[in-house]
């Protein structure tokens, strides 16, 4: 299914596929994500103090338990990787959370 669009006299095709997934379905997926990621993270921490391994293993898993944190916040704020159309950002009505705020709020 394809709808065409006549914008300032450039025509745009915009197919299903094109389409971005819903901002609830966005969010969802962030949330998985995110909570997968300190799940890892916390195993880490556990892993890091209860094992008796050699310290290079022991610095390993505490790393990942520091820096996780930041890199999950990150892919959890990270904006859809969908198509946009040109047309989407230029509309003056839009009733659509603007791209720059589409972010887990805590």
């Amino acid at each position: 299914m394809e709808l065409v669009k006549v914008w300032h006299g450039r025509t745009v095709v915009h197919q299903v596929t094109d389409a971005r997934p819903s901002l609830t379905a966005d969010i969802g997926r962030r949330e998985k994500r995110y909570f997968i990621q300190m799940g890892i993270r916390t195993l880490c921490l556990i892993l890091a103090v209860v094992l008796n391994v050699p310290w290079p293993i022991r610095a390993l898993l505490v790393a990942g338990a520091i820096f996780l944190p930041y890199v999950a916040v990150i892919g959890a704020n990270e904006p859809t990787r969908g198509a946009s159309s040109p047309i989407d950002s230029e509309l003056p009505n839009q009733t659509e959370i603007p791209r720059h705020r589409r972010e887990i709020g805590s």
